[in-house]
């Protein structure tokens, strides 16, 4: 008798199934809300703070984790919080920076199947389930944007903080691309996006492109100074919570 194994068809995924039932969706978007109140509660003291995009997938010997960890210790000079997205590589380095050197370090994290995994140099550090809530919350506290080199997370990151700025949908904070050589054929293309004239030539100087620490951080120390008095936080109560 032949013997013969029997196949069972792999489970096909369903990516887009259409609307969900009612039910469904009033849980998702009460989750959505949720994380955004955890959110807001958890960031409200952190005080005045700069992202730093970039890579997770850099050690600590690569040239732009040693970059990224300078900047850090940057930002803690001019009395910031280094925020970041609370993984490794880049954002390590970054929180590493200020961390080392006395300033606030915060990491808002990201739950993913890879890569992700908090990193050690945060005072503080709070994990959300969707993309889009960890980047308004990148954002909204932030007064000054540096992306380092980086891959499709960090490039989702620069161009939606960009458009933000570009649409005066956020104030016209300083966007520092850090890595010429990594950055440069990205801002020539956008140069060409301009001589197409799917962007204004103006918007080309909404970012700084740079390999100067100097130079990045003047550019952000400037407006910050021109722009804005930082003052503490008061202290008041607002949904019981901690400093």
């Amino acid at each position: 008798m032949e013997n013969k194994q029997r196949i069972i068809p792999a489970k096909k995924s369903v990516y887009l199934d259409g609307p969900k039932p009612r039910i469904n969706e009033l849980g998702f978007a009460w989750e959505v809300f949720t994380q955004f109140i955890q959110s807001f509660r958890f960031l409200h003291f952190v005080g005045p703070s700069i992202t730093v995009f970039g890579s997770a997938r850099f050690d600590e010997n690569h040239p732009h984790y040693i970059s990224a960890r300078a900047i850090g210790k940057r930002i803690a000079e001019l009395g910031f919080t280094t925020m970041t997205g609370g993984g490794p590589g880049i954002m390590e380095a970054a929180n590493r920076g200020a961390f080392e050197n006395g300033g606030m370090s915060v990491g808002i994290n990201i739950k993913l199947p890879f890569e992700q995994q908090e990193n050690p140099y945060v005072h503080k550090s709070f994990t959300l389930n969707y993309f889009f809530i960890r980047k308004v919350m990148l954002v909204k506290y932030s007064y000054a944007f540096i992306i380092m080199p980086g891959g499709f997370g960090t490039m989702d990151e620069f161009f939606e903080t960009l458009t933000l700025v570009q649409t005066k949908t956020i104030n016209d904070f300083p966007i520092v691309l850090f890595g010429v050589e990594y950055f440069k054929p990205l801002m020539d293309y956008c140069a060409y996006m301009a001589e197409q004239g799917t962007i204004s030539p103006e918007d080309l100087k909404l970012v700084l492109l740079t390999d100067n620490m100097d130079d990045a951080m003047n550019h952000i120390s400037t407006y910050v100074e021109r722009n804005y008095q930082v003052k503490p936080r008061k202290r008041l109560w607002w949904f019981f919570e901690k400093r």
